[in-house]
């Protein structure tokens, strides 16, 4: 039995050969330390990782590569944004979709003396940019959001929150783990001023990579999360204050950011464009055969192009947890059950505590394994 990988949203998998071919490369035949000495394999190294961040910048839209700050996740990412900026007193604004890489960092600030306002969206994950400048007060620092809910694939309107942002001298942070090479992100149109993102979902780069995008400026305002060795400036003991090496210490993951860069160039080659569409044709078809099965409930906009290709559902009578390991074992369907790591989200949209069956499609699943999921879905949902 052919095994179907559904779970996308949480790692993609398989990755494009050149992915594992730019890794194998570097550990074979370069494996020196980038920045931290003058012989050519070490240049190389580090031409590796300047190839990467141009690729990155290139797909966000960047005109810096150097705005390109690289960590080991997007949680990374949202931790140095939050931490190094936000002080005691000041009011953030975010909403009831987010995935605790946003929420636990902002609750733990709200515990030494952050404003945290959560402006609940609708029960299809769906925020109202109109209900954003209510929120706002005179010690609003910051617009906090997801741009699609690793839950429902709710697409959240950005664009919107960045003009209103803007409007009011705000920040806007933008947690992109689910869209970052699935859904064409251009960070200066949108008015973002940090965007987190990480390498293993839709980039197509290996576990342990990730990033933030910092507005030219705003570096000045965050502190760096750690301090180290930069292989730059080394006559001080003082932490350098430009980009990218105020926020990245210590000896880099080369060999995850080669794999990085070549899933990214990949994508560049691809066309976003391509890959969404191909995306939303899968969503479309699988959300039209679980409309059609008895005692499935669907969760999120049945329109895919407001959504990615995330789909969270449940099935009359069964636990989502009995239902994935079912699909599992005996249909070799690979899928999340539960809550994701977003009470909040699953609170917005009535499936909290129990949470529901996520399917998460990528780029190399097919049409065919689209009918095969269904068929067995429409087994467990008659019982069979």
């Amino acid at each position: 039995m052919d095994l179907l990988y559904f779970d996308n949203a949480a790692t993609s998998w398989p990755k494009p050969e050149v992915t594992p071919a730019a890794m194998d490369r570097y550990l074979r035949e370069i494996g020196g330390s980038p920045g931290r000495s003058g012989h050519r394999l070490s240049i190389e190294a580090g031409r590796l990782i300047s190839e990467a961040r141009e690729a990155v910048a290139r797909l966000f839209g960047a005109d810096d590569p150097f705005r390109i700050v690289f960590t080991k996740n997007a949680t990374e990412a949202l931790n140095i944004a939050f931490k190094g900026l936000l002080k005691p007193g000041d009011h953030v604004i975010t909403s009831s979709m987010e995935h605790n890489s946003v929420m636990r960092p902002l609750r733990a600030l709200e515990a030494e003396g952050l404003a945290v306002s959560v402006i609940p969206c609708s029960v299809r994950g769906e925020l109202d940019p109109a209900d954003i400048p209510p929120a706002i007060r005179p010690n609003t620092r910051a617009i906090i959001l997801t741009h699609a809910s690793n839950v429902t694939g709710t697409i959240l309107p950005i664009g919107e929150a960045g003009r209103i942002s803007h409007e009011h001298g705000l920040i806007l942070i933008v947690d992109a783990a689910q869209t970052a090479g699935a859904l064409p992100i251009a960070v200066e149109e949108m008015g973002i001023d940090l965007l987190a993102f990480t390498g293993h979902k839709a980039l197509f780069g290996p576990p342990g990579t990730g990033g933030l995008y910092i507005k030219k400026g705003m570096e000045e305002q965050i502190q760096p999360l750690m301090t180290g060795g930069t292989g730059s400036r080394s006559e001080f003991e003082e932490q350098p204050a430009f980009l990218p090496d105020k926020f990245e210490s210590g000896t880099p993951n080369t060999i995850g950011l080669a794999g990085l860069g070549a899933g990214v160039s990949w994508i560049l080659a691809k066309g976003v464009d391509s890959i969404r569409a191909h995306e939303v044709h899968l969503t479309e078809r699988f959300i039209g055969g679980l409309q059609e099965i008895p005692g499935v409930t669907l969760y999120g906009p049945v329109d895919p192009a407001r959504r990615t290709a995330v789909v969270s559902f449940n099935i009359a009578g069964l636990m989502p947890s009995e239902a994935a390991q079912e699909l599992d074992e005996r249909f070799a369907i690979m899928s999340r059950p539960g809550l994701h790591c977003a009470p909040a989200a699953h609170r917005t949209i009535g499936t909290f505590p129990q949470g529901t069956i996520r399917f998460g499609f990528g780029f190399f699943n097919t049409p065919d394994e689209i009918d095969a999921a269904l068929e067995a879905i429409r087994d467990l949902a008659h019982g069979k």
